[in-house]
This record gives C-alpha cells, structure tokens and sequence, in this order.
C-alpha cells in the first residue's frame, strides 16, 4: 500500500498479535489489488454480553482510485464474533468481495441483462400456425406457434404486445420464445 495501514483499538487493549494478523490480510488484499491507497481498520468491542460475553466489531475502510469501501461487521450479525480472529477474517473475506465488485465496474465486467427485443403481432395466419410480429423500427419478423412461451397460440390477437428472442432460420430473421405481455410491461 502506499499509505500505511492505520489499525485502531477502540474499549480494547492494543495486541501485536491481532495486529500482526490485520497486517498479514492487508497485505493480501494490496496483493490481490496493487491500487488501494489506504486501508483502516478499527476493532472494538462495544458492550459485554451477559450471556454471550463480548462480540467483536471490525470496521475496514479502504481508498481505492475512484472510490471507497466500506466494510462493517456488526456484533449482532455472528456469534462466532466472539473470537476476535474470526470478526477480522470476516470482514477482510467481505472486503476482497467487495474489492472483486469493485475492479469488476472498473473493467465494465458487471452483468447487465438485456432488455429482449419487443414488438406487435401484425398478421396472423391461425389455421397454419405462424405469423409475423413488427418491431418498433418497421421489421416484420416470423414465428411459429412452436414459438410461444406462454399462452395459447389460438388466443392471440393482431395488436398483442410481445418480447422474443431472434434467431436465425432458414428464410432470415425470426422469432424464437415469444412472451405475450401486457402494453404495461413495455420497457425500452
């Protein structure tokens, strides 16, 4: 890292060894992304449980170019918090997720689901089983009853909304699980 890593005891005393442990998994995560640029971790044990004893909270606050992460681990999440080790695993576990969330926007890896493309069935030929549905931009494409996902093919109308899928056939473009919608599902 290139600013060093602030580690911070708050209601317990200071531990190298916890230190050392904190020290061993920020440097794993400078390992795994060369650009954080600082990294502070604050542990603390809010209150005493009667019957839990203390659960442990561990906060990770990390700068990275275009953003900051934020990791907190609250006592009430987990009872195995009550063993320091474990609260500091965990949050550190969640920060390289969110660090993998993180370089994935970065590379523009998120998954976005496309909208299918929609239209209106504009002929219907019910005895032979097929018609045509026009896009928004003009073009007339094929389907087959075999096509339709949900729905009755005799239950179809001219003006019925649709979303599908293209594929290629034998004669161009056409349509392949073909969704009947209502005009309020739209969105373009």
């Amino acid at each position: 890292m290139r600013i060093p890593l602030q580690v911070t005891f708050h209601n317990i005393p200071p531990s190298e060894a916890v230190e050392a442990k904190i020290r061993s998994l920020a440097d794993k995560l400078d390992r795994f992304y060369d650009r954080i640029t600082s990294c502070r971790v604050i542990i603390d044990a809010p209150h005493r449980h009667h019957r839990n004893g203390k659960l442990y909270q561990v906060r990770i606050d990390i700068t990275v170019p275009n953003g900051e992460i934020i990791v907190k681990r609250d006592p009430p999440e987990r009872q195995s918090h009550k063993d320091i080790y474990v609260a500091i695993r965990d949050a550190f576990d969640a920060a390289k997720r969110k660090l993998q969330d993180h370089i994935s926007m970065l590379r523009h890896e998120t998954k976005t689901h496309e909208v299918q493309p929609h239209g209106q069935i504009v002929t219907l030929f019910p005895d032979k089983g097929y018609g045509f549905i026009e896009t928004p931009d003009g073009k007339e494409i094929y389907f087959h009853r075999n096509s339709l996902f949900n729905g009755d093919f005799k239950q179809l109308q001219v003006g019925d909304e649709v979303r599908f899928a293209e594929e290629g056939g034998d004669k161009g473009l056409q349509a392949s699980t073909v969704r009947l919608i209502g005009k309020h599902h739209l969105q373009s």
